[in-house]
């Protein structure tokens, strides 16, 4: 049985992460399942629009470390790029969505961390819960954000900001988020906020819908295509070193980390 969900109703797909007991944190099956839920509803040409969901108190906590890191050679195939693209399946699972004729609203509640961030990132619109928390989290366990947040934070902060979240991985709130322009709009209903925006987008062509995301995603900024292969190339490099190592062991044993110099 998936993890991921996908369900069609009245036109609108509902993608859901489905691991409520883990907090939706992402084990590569679901990766590779969001990458095809993203393939499926982009060639439905009937959607007019996708909801991004979390089953549960949780949007995603990211990466699931302990799932994962069972499956080494799993994990370091993910980072090859696909065919015809410059992502790999870590960053389609957050940036396919891109691609999607129709709109995607993420609604985001509880823990939106790392991975799950970044798939939230990767929708055209956010709603968030009033008690929805975020975290770029990569920095905890000694990495960096690599499933396409370099192209997706690129469009809605700035750069200092975006390296700071980044290297310092603190936990920030909605509201925060919402001031910072990482979110679209933060309610005690996120639900009733992005459906109705779906009410107001079917009354649009969805021709017109359509090419209005096209034109933003084809002139907004350099290009995913420039950014993916750096996001690779530096994650390998710290999967590879030893300070990972450390801070993960760290993390997992919640204590303090100490580094050897950087190499």
């Amino acid at each position: 049985m998936s993890d991921i969900d996908y369900e069609v109703r009245d036109e609108v797909a509902y993608v859901r992460l489905n691991r409520p007991d883990k907090h939706n944190g992402l084990t590569l099956d679901m990766i590779d399942d969001l990458a095809r839920a993203a393939d499926r509803a982009k060639n439905d040409r009937s959607l007019r629009a996708v909801l991004l969901l979390g089953e549960g108190s949780s949007f995603s906590a990211g990466l699931d470390f302990a799932s994962a890191g069972k499956e080494q050679r799993r994990l370091l195939m993910n980072f090859v790029p696909k065919r015809f693209s410059a992502a790999n399946n870590f960053q389609a699972a957050g940036w396919a969505w891109r691609s999607v004729p129709a709109p995607v609203i993420a609604v985001v509640q509880g823990h939106c961390y790392g991975g799950g961030l970044q798939i939230a990132l990767g929708a055209d619109f956010r709603f968030a819960s009033s008690e929805a928390d975020f975290s770029i989290l990569e920095a905890k366990w000694g990495l960096i954000p690599d499933m396409s947040l370099s192209a997706s934070i690129a469009q809605l902060t700035t750069i200092d900001l975006a390296k700071r979240l980044t290297m310092t991985g603190e936990f920030f709130s909605a509201k925060q988020a919402h001031e910072w322009g990482l979110v679209t709009g933060v309610s005690a209903d996120p639900m009733k906020d992005a459906l109705s925006l779906i009410e107001k987008l079917k009354e649009r062509s969805p021709d017109a819908v359509a090419a209005s995301k096209a034109l933003f995603e084809n002139t907004w900024y350099s290009g995913s295509r420039l950014s993916f292969p750096v996001e690779q190339a530096l994650q390998l490099g710290l999967l590879r070193g030893k300070n990972h190592t450390i801070a993960r062991t760290a993390a997992m044993n919640k204590e303090t980390p100490e580094f050897i110099e950087r190499q």
